[in-house]
């Protein structure tokens, strides 16, 4: 298993991101179009691909919200690799390479629908927050935070 940093012109993040607009276009249902605005990958110059025996089997991202915080973008597994802590590993990978860049928080939405995602982060560390900028009043969405680093 390998873990490689690049950015949002890497195809194998961009196979991956098509698997994840597919999968998202079902549970978004007639808000696709609203969250998809907020999805676009084309300034993502922080990605994560984890890679296993060649294959991109996960993915995830950030950018900079504000200059001590990121926001995790476009975490997806693909359906083969499920259940193997690979989301895990892109997190950690992403956190670190925050750290690395001097940021202190990060934060992220996913759908309260999503529930292995919703687990994903709090057994992660993250901590559920108020929605935030495009995401409050959107009673479909949940919000997390979590402070990088030994800050």
């Amino acid at each position: 298993m390998t873990t490689k940093r690049t950015d949002y012109t890497d195809e194998k993040f961009q196979s991956l991101v098509t698997a994840l607009d597919t999968y998202l276009s079902g549970v978004n249902g007639d808000s696709d179009g609203f969250f998809r605005e907020f999805n676009q990958i084309d300034r993502l110059q922080h990605v994560v691909v984890l890679e296993q025996n060649g294959c991109a089997v996960a993915c995830g991202a950030f950018k900079e919200i504000e200059p001590l915080v990121v926001e995790i973008k476009r975490m997806y597994t693909a359906p083969e690799g499920r259940n193997n802590g690979f989301g895990t590993k892109v997190l950690e990978e992403l956190e670190a390479w925050a750290i690395e860049l001097g940021y202190q928080s990060a934060i992220l939405e996913t759908s309260k629908s999503m529930q292995d995602a919703v687990h994903l982060y709090k057994k992660n560390g993250y901590l559920v927050i108020p929605n935030y900028d495009q995401y409050i009043g959107v009673e479909t969405s949940v919000c997390f935070s979590k402070k990088l680093g030994k800050n």
